[in-house]
């Protein structure tokens, strides 16, 4: 359904060659363009809930493009630092641009691959949205082809659209007027089908989320279940509302990028000159940051005699100025000048030797965060307590749920990412607050939230050869019991 490039201003597109569904809806939304916003505001307890998931999708301050804008209202609200709108009718770009002159808006055809191609003129994008725009589309597989061309790897494909499930109740809710009544036969498509164009046109899905079991208020009740039920296991099948987000897997990354790996230590004497005899070098140049936390044994001091001894590699020293390892760690990223960060917990109860595996899932685009798990491999004996064995695998399934990614071990202490992504997180850390003494969770809540693609390296988790653990199984058991609480209203009750 190729045609000429569009314009830029408020023309409308050539419809020679358009269908007669699109011709239909193209009518209809002409049509309905002067009362869009008095529909959006009649059903503001639907769409202010839509925003505000989106809100947590999309940051303030992003670099955002959003095909299918109508009058410009939803991008108004998610405030970006950047927004380019478009839309193939020209009343609805008309009052958009009157509406929110500091966005940037286009009337043209996205199934359109050369108006799409001009789009790049406007970017670089952070985030390209479609809200409810997939199900009008002729083509959804060469449209979302031709705006893989308008990604950087860092670039999130936002799609939200209506559960299939609710055809017959939409349906119903437009004869009675209490929704607006778009003419055109709408693709109503399942999450499984958005994912299977996804795949075909070379994106990967990263993240998808049900919202919305009633989407009028109703005295609180639609509050009440769409906070506190909808995000529950089987109910949120039956929301009204899905969001995908998408990265594409065409784009090219970066060939060797350096690396930073970070060891925190404590009482960790005996394992600092086997860290650094069998920890590997990595792509352009590896910096190695021993961050030392309040030992009771020589660790500080070991730390600067394997320095000294080891004159041909990049070693930095740190004392940590507060306490717990994510006090460590933050401290060794902030002074950080790899490209890629790595943890490496000095108990080397992961062996230094697998830190290649880590390496190769980010240095290629497999993984954005990448979390080690040591519970796919047969654990060495004495390496972990058996209590702790079977806790670790609950929480697991427990926050692969919250976090809508697989994990089948959340507390391993080898974490990577890259120091661009760890500045996006540091920023965003607010959102949760220091709640995290480990720095597990705060990385993978932050990760989660910032739209990573995450993927697990297992590794065979060994015995320490040297020292004691530092974990208490009962106190930090009761502390991942209240993470999980909280987890669930920062990342569900949106």
């Amino acid at each position: 359904m190729s045609q000429p490039a569009q314009n830029v201003d408020n023309t409308a597109p050539a419809t020679t060659s358009w269908s007669d569904r699109k011709l239909a809806y193209h009518r209809a939304i002409e049509r309905l363009s002067p009362d869009w916003d008095k529909w959006i505001r009649r059903n503001s307890f639907f769409h202010d809930n839509d925003v505000r998931y989106l809100k947590f999708l999309i940051p303030n301050n992003a670099r955002v493009l959003e095909l299918g804008c109508a009058t410009g209202w939803l991008m108004d609200r998610l405030n970006p630092s950047k927004g380019v709108g478009v839309d193939f009718s020209a009343e609805m770009i008309k009052r958009a641009k009157e509406k929110h002159p500091k966005h940037t808006f286009l009337c043209g055809d996205i199934e359109d691959p050369d108006f799409i191609a001009s789009l790049a003129d406007h970017g670089p994008f952070d985030y390209i949205f479609l809200s409810d725009t997939v199900g009008f589309l002729d083509d959804i597989m060469e449209t979302l082809l031709e705006v893989n061309g308008l990604c950087l790897p860092e670039t999130r494909l936002v799609i939200s659209h209506y559960s299939h499930l609710w055809e017959p109740v939409l349906r119903v809710a437009e004869a009675f007027g209490l929704r607006k009544k778009v003419n055109g036969d709408y693709s109503w498509l399942s999450q499984r089908d958005i994912e299977m164009f996804l795949r075909l046109s070379g994106y990967e899905t990263v993240k998808k989320e049900y919202r919305q079991l009633l989407p009028k208020r109703l005295l609180g009740l639609g509050t009440l279940l769409n906070r506190f039920i909808a995000p529950l296991p089987i109910f949120r099948a039956f929301c009204l509302r899905t969001f995908t987000v998408a990265r594409s897997l065409e784009v090219d990354r970066a060939g060797k990028p350096s690396v930073t790996v970070v060891i925190p230590t404590r009482n960790e004497q005996g394992n600092i000159e086997p860290a650094l005899r069998r920890l590997p070098d990595f792509g352009a140049k590896t910096e190695i940051i021993f961050v030392e936390g309040n030992s009771q044994d020589d660790t500080w001091n070991e730390i600067q005699r394997q320095k000294k001894a080891n004159p041909t590699r990049d070693i930095v020293t740190l004392k940590q100025p507060g306490k717990g390892k994510a006090d460590a760690v933050w401290t060794a990223f902030d002074a950080a000048k790899g490209d890629i960060l790595m943890i490496l917990d000095g108990d080397l109860t992961v062996p230094p030797e697998d830190l290649v595996k880590f390496y190769d899932a980010i240095a290629s685009g497999t993984g954005e965060f990448v979390n080690g798990t040591r519970l796919v491999y047969p654990v060495e004996k004495d390496a972990m307590r058996f209590l702790n064995y079977y806790a670790n695998h609950t929480f697991a399934r427990i926050f692969s749920y919250l976090l809508n990614q697989r994990f089948s071990d959340t507390l391993c202490g080898t974490k990577v990412l890259s120091r661009e992504n760890y500045k996006k997180l540091k920023a965003g850390r607010a959102y949760f607050g220091d709640f995290d003494p480990f720095g597990d969770f705060d990385l993978l809540f932050g990760s989660a939230k910032l739209n990573l693609k995450i993927v697990e390296v297992p590794v065979r988790y060994r015995a320490r050869a040297y020292g004691e653990t530092q974990i208490s199984r009962f106190r930090h058991g009761v502390l991942l019991l209240r993470m999980v609480v909280f987890a669930f209203r920062k990342l569900k009750m949106i």
